[in-house]
């Protein structure tokens, strides 16, 4: 299940960047499940990790190799995290990055690994190294729908999103793909996440973007409360198209930066919507609040609440539901009595209780949506922020008992 449009769109190739999908089988016989981005010299290449202390091997390596030197090659394999597999998971990235590099002529530390699947089960490793030499034949630039679809594990569609724009009569073009629908609370950025750029933009300024853009898309996101040992997110920067952002100061880095936050903003709503078993794509806007940590508290304890997650689900206007977890959210004091509760600009909390002039009736009516807004009206401050979110149906849990079966 899911919300949305169900349509994937068109997906804008980016002069620098060819890919490869080829499968493997890595848990399922014929499916294309490894990926492999080829990036032009000259590209730089930022990323953003889990804070998971179980982060799986691939991103522990992929973070030592980021450190070390440029990447030329990110390679991604699906059906197996390759995460809690100790020493034995490391000797498996470590091989993995060597054959590409053998495979392509470049040194292993020009390689990235990401790894995406079930936890704690070792990689089949003859089966992902036989295959990689594949991808050399397959590199394409128009690869990206292919590669949408290779980095899924339990999503029901591919997620991506371009954004093209013109600066002093130059064009600048940003292309990304996601995966994600289960194990989703990112602690920076999300479960997998790639996205590339033809301007170009040196190593330190593009870190600086990504992790900015990814705070306020990726770390915005939540289906069910769970950060996930291999989250990743990389954003790479060719500068084929001749434009180059040298500084922060540059008038061109604040309107590149909104391009890019647009695109990564539609790449973690795409999760959501996707989220596992989710019927609802739920935002939670939290106003006026002393803090953006408060904002936030108040805003994930909602969105991490089951109960209301499960109304949302049966399109109850359990109004109780939320005011309860607004009362529970780890925060200083604030005045019931200003508080305002918002489905839509249906006004469900006032004074300290149901608004006077609430009705069942104009409650259901929103809860009916398969877009819900909720919004919490701290009135104790300036601050806000918004957090997406989904509902908790039977099919999320369907999903995650048999997960291994």
């Amino acid at each position: 299940m899911a919300t949305g449009n169900p349509n994937l769109p068109t997906l804008t190739p980016i002069n620098g960047v060819k890919i490869a999908t080829v499968s493997a089988g890595i848990k399922t016989p014929g499916r294309r499940d490894i990926v492999v981005f080829e990036l032009s010299e000259n590209s730089t290449v930022a990323g953003v990790f889990t804070k998971n202390r179980f982060c799986a091997a691939p991103v522990t390596l992929s973070k030592k190799h980021l450190s070390e030197t440029t990447a030329k090659y990110l390679v991604v394999n699906t059906g197996n995290a390759n995460a809690g597999t100790g020493e034995q998971g490391m000797s498996d990235a470590v091989a993995t990055c060597e054959t590409v590099a053998n495979t392509f002529g470049v040194e292993a530390n020009q390689v990235l690994p990401f790894s995406t699947g079930v936890i704690g089960e070792h990689l089949p490793m003859e089966r992902l190294l036989s295959a990689i030499p594949q991808t050399k034949d397959a590199l394409i630039e128009d690869g990206w729908v292919d590669a949408a679809s290779g980095i899924m594990t339990t999503d029901s569609r591919p997620k991506g999103a371009s954004v093209s724009f013109d600066f002093n009569g130059q064009t600048i073009t940003l292309t990304g793909i996601s995966k994600g629908a289960g194990m989703i609370k990112p602690n920076m950025a999300t479960m997998l996440g790639y996205v590339a750029t033809d301007a170009a933009i040196e190593q330190n300024l593009l870190q600086a973007l990504l992790t900015e853009t990814a705070t306020n898309s990726f770390n915005r996101i939540t289906v069910d409360s769970d950060t996930s040992t291999n989250d990743s997110c990389i954003l790479i920067a060719t500068g084929k198209s001749g434009v180059v952002i040298r500084s922060a100061q540059d008038e061109l880095y604040s309107v590149f930066k909104q391009k890019l936050q647009e695109l990564m903003i539609l790449l973690a709503q795409a999760i959501i919507r996707d989220g596992e078993g989710a019927t609802k794509f739920v935002t939670i806007q939290v106003e006026n609040a002393v803090s953006q940590q408060e904002a936030l508290e108040v805003a994930f304890t909602v969105a991490h609440s089951p109960l209301v997650k499960t109304a949302l689900f049966a399109s109850d206007p359990n109004w109780g539901r939320i005011l309860a977890a607004v009362g529970r959210a780890d925060i200083a004091e604030f005045d019931l009595n200003k508080l305002e509760i918002y489905l839509d600009d249906v006004c469900i909390v006032r004074d300290g209780g149901r608004a006077s002039d609430y009705t069942e009736e104009a409650g259901q009516a929103v809860m009916n949506q398969e877009d819900i807004l909720i919004r919490i009206n701290m009135a104790s401050g300036s601050a806000s922020e918004t957090v997406w979110t989904s509902d908790l149906s039977h099919d999320y849990v369907t999903i995650n008992a048999e997960y291994r079966t």
